[in-house]
């Protein structure tokens, strides 16, 4: 079997890790993963806080509701959506553009559409955008099929975690690629979580919280199961 189909299909949520310490190469390889996941319009609305140290560690997992994956991992990252790093991450990208000597014409055609996204993506003081958004789209989806753009910060956030989901994937499966075992948790105190992590609650929203470690030999693990396949997907 193909080697990454196969990391694929072992990589298990451990509940129980061994105290093993994760090297600065191998935790940047599996950062340096997860930022290559793709995501709309390479906005890369996301970060990742990488808690490793003891006392902040002990911290985090207290806030993860004392799960056993969140106390015994060598480290715990949280995964945030976040919307205050679009405007920096286009003009980043436009930089490393003209850095690389991308032609006058690619580089204006990002920044137009980098523009374009900015007003798609823009809910307004109180909202106001998107009622504004709302009827425009309405209106041209009578005659052409668009879609609809994120009208409200919640709408924003939903499409944030899609990509922060799929880059949280790619840092897992590089983990057991490398060796180690992970379990993404969705049970934490959110509101303490970002308050000791100085998040701002309008324009961050923690998605997952990710233990990484070394499965323990006490760990017992039972059989996978998974739904068929012809009950999971439909051929048209």
């Amino acid at each position: 079997m193909n080697e990454a189909l196969n990391t694929i299909l072992q990589r298990r949520a451990v509940k129980v890790f061994e105290p093993v310490e994760i090297s600065e190469e191998l935790r940047e390889q599996i950062l340096n993963a997860a930022r290559h996941a793709p995501s709309s319009f390479n906005s890369q609305p996301y970060k990742f806080y990488w808690v490793g140290s003891g006392a902040k560690k002990a911290v985090v997992a207290k806030l993860c509701l004392g799960q056993k994956p969140a106390a015994t991992a060598s480290a715990l990252v949280v995964a945030v959506a976040d919307l205050g790093s679009l405007s920096a991450t286009a003009q980043g990208q436009l930089e490393w553009m003209r850095r690389s000597s991308f032609n006058e014409e690619k580089i204006h055609d990002y920044e137009r559409r980098a523009k374009i996204g900015r007003i798609l993506f823009m809910p307004g003081p109180f909202g106001m955008f998107a009622v504004i958004k709302r009827l425009l789209f309405w209106l041209l989806n009578l005659w052409k099929v668009l879609g609809m753009p994120p009208l409200s910060r919640q709408d924003l956030f939903k499409w944030a975690t899609k990509s922060t989901s799929l880059a949280c994937q790619n840092l897992m499966i590089a983990a057991e690629t490398l060796g180690m075992n992970t379990c993404p948790m969705e049970g934490f105190d959110g509101r303490r979580l970002s308050r000791y992590l100085g998040l701002s609650g309008r324009h961050q929203e923690i998605v997952m919280v990710i233990a990484i470690g070394k499965r323990s030999s006490v760990h017992s693990e039972p059989p996978q199961w998974r739904r068929p396949l012809d009950a999971t997907v439909t051929i048209l």
